[in-house]
């Protein structure tokens, strides 16, 4: 028997048809799926504005359509979708159709399971004429509590939400007189584990222990989890994981390993059921949170310099944390850097809880600008006024910050 856990595979490119296909010899007993969740179509973030926020909207799509070619060349037997398909039931009409018209081009059963974004509730999206009428025949929503029979000898277990406050364990409603009959089975579920959280007492959680221990009787053989959108391993066993949002939808620092899809196989022939997982990256965006000191003309070259080696921009978020001491003139020269990367990436968001820059104007810095008579006499009102504390000396310091770009051509 092989010790249950992961083995790193390499990430999993779109559109490189067949790249991995054999890579992971398969015995003829193995069975074969993938484990996504928290697909959350129809996401907007507020820090996407023009034609950036489409452009995200269309990668969360097609990192459901790359499950598609990615199932082919794995030979899974079909995909499971451990909740929060779509990113509520309120969307627009459109987002449904193509959601399910990328869904329809995957070549093996697709299973949904209703999460606390999409919960089967009276406006469940999942019973609304549009989406009953254009599921896909490959598309299985999860809809019920309990045992799902994929074919004989193996049975997905699902636990989807029916609201959004739950007032019980879903997960453990559906473990309760499970039998360790021989039965391969997938437990389909969908919120926060409890060692995971600091409120024991929220009556959704998801008790570890009762995974556990029907892993340990044999009813249960993989627990396929979706709500944390970065993958993770929970527990001991091996056989307890959250697969991630397979598009990234929060910063590195939060979310550390997204865009993830995981291949799981399970030996029928073992009484045990050993498993193994394989995790593969089919996200394309990165949000990145980036912490850096400014204090002087060198430190704005560096993270110029950094900025400019960043690949794919077009599909990066950076929020940026600054601190330190700046002159009006490197002050500057910083926001003419910032505004030129504003211009590149998919988004440059300020960290307001990071940052922290100090601007003072140093002596001699506007003695070159080659004014005179009244001109000169309000700069050097402006200078005073800037080395003075409050919402006027703020107001100075932009003043001067503008007028050294201005006298620089506005270059940016």
């Amino acid at each position: 028997m092989r010790v249950p856990g992961l083995v790193g595979g390499p990430p999993y490119t779109r559109g490189a048809e067949g790249e991995h296909a054999g890579e992971q010899v398969r015995k003829g007993s193995e069975m074969r799926f993938l484990h996504s969740a928290d697909l959350q179509l129809g996401m907007t973030r507020y820090f996407l504005s023009g034609e950036a926020q489409p452009r995200y909207s269309a990668a969360r799509r097609a990192a459901v359509a790359a499950l598609g070619p990615l199932a082919i060349d794995v030979g899974a037997e079909f995909i499971v979708v451990a909740g929060d398909v779509f990113e509520h039931n309120q969307l627009a009409p459109r987002d449904i159709s193509q959601s399910l018209e990328a869904m329809r081009g995957i070549d093996v059963p697709v299973y949904l399971l209703p999460g606390n974004h999409d919960p089967l509730d009276a406006s469940s999206v999942y019973t609304s004429a549009l989406f009953t009428a254009e599921r896909p025949d490959n598309v299985i929503v999860l809809d019920r509590p309990g045992v799902h029979e994929v074919r004989p000898g193996l049975q997905l277990v699902a636990a989807p939400w029916s609201s959004k406050a739950p007032t019980t364990d879903l997960v453990a409603d559906v473990l309760d007189a499970l039998p360790a009959d021989g039965v391969t089975r997938i437990l389909v579920g969908h919120g926060a584990v409890d060692i995971l959280v600091p409120d024991k007492d929220r009556a959704s959680l998801i008790r570890l222990a009762a995974l556990e221990a029907a892993i340990a009787e044999g009813a249960v053989h993989y627990v396929a989890l979706g709500d944390k959108h970065s993958r993770m391993s929970v527990g001991s066993t091996g056989r307890i994981w959250y697969s991630g949002s397979p598009e990234v939808t929060n910063y590195d620092d939060i979310e550390p390993d997204p865009g993830q899809v995981l291949v799981v196989d399970i030996d029928e022939s073992d009484p045990l059921r050993s498993v193994q997982v394989d995790a593969r990256r089919i996200g394309a965006w990165r949000f990145v949170s980036l912490r850096r000191p400014v204090d002087n003309g060198r430190d704005i070259a560096d993270l110029d310099l950094n900025l400019d080696l960043m690949p794919d921009k077009e599909r990066t978020v950076i929020r940026l944390g600054l601190t330190g001491s700046l002159t009006v003139t490197d002050r500057a020269e910083l926001d003419a850097c910032l505004d030129r990367y504003a211009r590149r990436f998919a988004a440059l968001v300020p960290w307001d809880k990071q940052t922290d820059i100090a601007v003072m104007p140093a002596d001699g810095e506007f003695d070159d600008l080659g004014i005179g008579g009244f001109a000169a006499a309000a700069v050097d009102e402006l200078v005073a006024t800037a080395r003075s504390t409050g919402e006027a000396a703020d107001d100075a310091r932009a003043a001067l910050a503008l007028l050294l770009r201005l006298a620089e051509g506005g270059a940016a």
